[in-house]
């Protein structure tokens, strides 16, 4: 047993990529912070890690491949072990698949006394190949067993992670997506902001701004959207796309933006900005939000757009039908269907005055679901529960 009452319980957060700890967990780890946690990140190295150290995080790069390498999947659960056993954590607390595996197995090697899943959604979906399905299942099992509490992000991977004998009931709960309704409140920003920042970005003042937040592949829907885009701008050709989100090189399913922003037919309507730490401005200038995706855990700029007050249009997958309420906050639609999202955003360009009142019900829904405080309350009672049961 260790002794608590002289220093500080020792968290360790592991995720893949230093942009799922800038963009996600950020604000989650500066909570446990302020609840007197010590808390460490281990992430593979980039640009963000100096940014992450400036918030007084400290951070232990180890790489870890985000698409499966035995070889060098088993360097890095090496100097995972070996990273544990030094620093002794109370907690390791992982994030995305590969950090999952990897981070839990490590853990559970170590013994480390309280080992915690956050899973952000099931790579596996409806569409997904039997084999290559059976194979996302016998991860998530390994997972599940080396934890000790699996926080899901939405409902139905819940129902999904009992069905498929992933996890027994009691050690999978809902955690839910998280917002910062401080940040993402369209009234900090006045009119004459919203003018400077379109300027600014080169967009003319009376342009209709159809907006996307997400990584460069396939599976966030982006051709179905470039396609639905193409129609819609014979009916609203003085329209913007614009796009915001990291390029995805290592991706089977990555977009060339050359193709896209150099070659095709909507090159001349559409603004790719690449990754943005401001993307509360970005939000303000949309006049619909859309995210077709065909795979998500909840869909946090969903989450966000709404808090904006922004009408969406999202795929009705898990995890976004959650997020979404069709006809209230704004429009589902099957995913890959291209007539029903070219339909979609037609309508809300048509009709702003229902789109602004799909906004106004969708903020509403976000503070009383999606408040970050109604989140991290959530994450402190399960480490509190868990800490009397294993280390008191």
């Amino acid at each position: 047993m260790r002794d608590l009452k002289i220093r500080k319980i020792k968290v360790c957060q592991v995720t893949t990529i230093p942009f799922a700890i800038r963009f996600l967990l950020l604000n989650q780890i500066k909570n446990l912070q302020k609840q007197d946690y010590d808390v460490s990140v281990v992430c593979s190295s980039g640009k963000w890690i100096k940014e992450i150290e400036q918030e007084n995080i400290s951070v232990k790069p180890i790489t870890m491949t985000r698409k499966m390498s035995p070889f060098l999947d088993l360097i890095s659960l090496f100097r995972l072990i070996i990273y544990f056993n030094k620093e002794k954590f109370d907690i390791i607390h992982t994030s995305t698949p590969k950090a999952g595996l990897l981070g839990t197995l490590a853990a559970k090697i170590c013994g480390v006394p309280i080992i915690i899943h956050s899973n952000l959604g099931f790579y596996f979906h409806k569409g997904t190949p039997w084999l290559k399905k059976k194979f996302f299942i016998f991860i998530e099992k390994i997972v599940a067993k080396c934890s000790d509490l699996i926080f899901s992000v939405d409902r139905e991977d819940i129902d999904t992670a009992i069905k498929k004998k992933i996890c027994p009931p009691g050690k999978i709960k809902y955690l839910g997506g998280w917002v910062d309704l401080n940040r993402f409140n369209r009234y900090r920003f006045s009119q004459e902001f919203i003018e400077k920042k379109k300027q600014k970005l080169g967009i003319s003042l009376d342009v209709k701004i159809i907006g996307i937040i997400a990584r460069l592949v396939e599976e966030k829907g982006y051709l179905e959207l470039f396609e639905a885009f193409t129609r819609v701008l014979k009916h609203f050709p003085n329209t913007i796309l614009l796009i915001i989100g990291p390029k995805e090189p290592e991706k089977k399913d990555r977009i060339n933006p050359a193709l896209v922003f150099e070659q095709s037919k909507i090159k001349n309507n559409v603004l790719y900005l690449g990754e943005r730490t401001d993307v509360d401005e970005l939000y303000i200038l949309m006049d619909v939000f859309v995210l077709p995706s065909w795979r998500e855990g909840i869909g946090v700029s969903i989450l966000e757009a709404s808090a904006m007050e922004k009408p969406v249009i999202a795929s009705n997958i898990r995890g976004l039908r959650e997020a979404v309420e069709n006809g209230k906050t704004g429009i589902l639609i099957p995913v890959r269907d291209l007539e029903k999202l070219t339909q979609a955003i037609l309508y809300l360009l048509s009709n702003p005055e229902k789109g602004k009142e799909m906004g106004r019900a969708g903020r509403k829904k976000i503070e009383k679901e999606f408040d970050q405080e109604i989140i991290f309350n959530r994450i402190n009672k399960e480490y509190q529960r868990l800490i009397s049961q294993k280390l008191s």
